[in-house]
């Protein structure tokens, strides 16, 4: 009985391959109209499809549980994008692409954290957001997540276990982290609100009333808009110098950071070069801003990353400001999302980019002018709210910029 199970599952899939076969050979007639290079994917790929088509017919007919043909559309999807080995390059379910979406608009329902770019292999807590449900609740800088909701976080991209984390408000979300000071697993569930993050903090530093301090902790459709209103706040104090803070912005919308830019370079300048896969350069250059002409001094580390290595590296190139602390990330590339039909959507990384002076970034990093690392256990106040919270880099940072006002 076995051999004849068998027997009639190849007839079905013989007769399967010729209906497919069919299919195929319209499909690649207009194929060959529309694009010779469709058709020549589909014909030396012909048994790779035959292939894809005995799994699809495998799962249908003996897979235990349900599946739609929904389910199997989008994990073909995923799948081809995976493919890739691109780690920035995703396909995105509806419900991925509105909290994308949400994400570059600065606002979304989740806990408020940020976590880290510098370890590849763990979910670690660069910072909990002030206030947040998350800071409420207890989670600390150093937590590394290792499970959510009982799923596995070394079975998941960063991307997905954000996804996870992120819903609706007043929904819950049990997170379990290791903490290494206390030696153990820690568990906390807590309830997710509506996280509304403004983008872009000023003050005047505490203890120097000469000295402007800006923090950028990531590049929002709407941060250039807020830096406006922040430098307008700023400017009837008089400032003599700058301190930009971007340590631990891990970058965002590339136009924000672009049209940021205006303020601390010459007027009219490029901040950058996008270098597509056929060679093709596009400049960009900032909207109309008023050059602010004083001393900057940049705060960065290696969680300053993307646009904001793209801010960072037109001021050094441009030599603006002088850069401080340790070297940038090093993601010098660019990702495009595409809206698909029904919400869903692809981000591709489809261009690197370029600083002013046509360096290439990406894996490498910028170093600073001056470098300086952060004391042993030392934490980083965004902004301090007094001296006592001023870090090695920024100490350093007031004292070069001094020898420049």
């Amino acid at each position: 009985m076995p051999g004849l199970y068998l027997t009639g599952r190849c007839f079905l899939l013989s007769e399967r391959k010729k209906v497919l076969l069919g299919i195929l050979t319209v499909f690649v007639l207009f194929s060959v109209l529309v694009t010779g290079t469709v058709a020549g994917v589909i014909i030396s790929n012909y048994d790779h499809l035959g292939r894809m088509m005995k799994v699809i017919g495998l799962i249908k007919s003996d897979y235990l549980e349900p599946v739609t043909p929904t389910q199997l559309i989008d994990g073909a999807m995923k799948g081809i994008v995976e493919s890739l080995g691109d780690q920035y390059s995703v396909y995105l379910d509806p419900k991925e692409s509105k909290q994308m979406f949400d994400q570059i608009e600065g606002r979304f329902g989740g806990i408020g954290i940020v976590l880290s770019l510098k370890d590849e292999k763990h979910l670690v807590v660069l910072k909990p957001l002030r206030n947040s449900p998350a800071d409420r609740a207890g989670l600390k800088s150093g937590d590394i997540i290792i499970k959510i909701d009982n799923v596995d976080t070394s079975t998941i991209t960063q991307d997905k276990a954000v996804n996870m984390m992120r819903g609706k408000e007043g929904t819950q979300v049990t997170l379990t982290v290791y903490r290494e000071a206390a030696k153990k697993n820690l568990t906390f569930t807590i309830t997710r609100e509506v996280i509304s993050v403004p983008t872009v903090e000023g003050e005047m530093l505490p203890g120097s009333s000469d000295i402007a301090y800006i923090n950028i902790n990531q590049f929002a459709s709407d941060t250039d808009k807020e830096l406006d209103q922040v430098v307008s706040e700023l400017k009837p104090k008089h400032p003599k110098g700058v301190i930009l803070d971007l340590r631990y912005d891990h970058g965002g919308e590339l136009n924000a950071a672009v049209n940021s830019a205006g303020y601390f370079i010459p007027n009219g300048q490029p901040v950058v070069y996008i270098v597509d896969k056929y060679g093709n350069s596009e400049v960009h250059k900032p909207d109309k801003k008023e050059y602010l002409g004083l001393p900057v001094v940049v705060l960065v580390n290696e969680e300053t990353a993307s646009a904001a290595e793209i801010l960072s590296g037109a001021i050094r190139d441009y030599k603006t400001g002088t850069l401080i602390g340790t070297k940038t990330f090093g993601k010098g590339i660019v990702q495009t999302i595409y809206q698909l039909d029904s919400g869903a959507g692809v981000k591709l990384t489809t261009a690197k980019y370029l600083t002013p002076n046509k360096s290439d970034i990406n894996l490498k990093g910028i170093e600073p002018d001056v470098k300086v690392e952060l004391g042993k256990g030392q934490t980083v106040a965004q902004p301090p709210e007094d001296t006592g919270d001023f870090d090695n880099q920024l100490k350093k940072a007031i004292e070069v910029l001094r020898t420049k006002m």
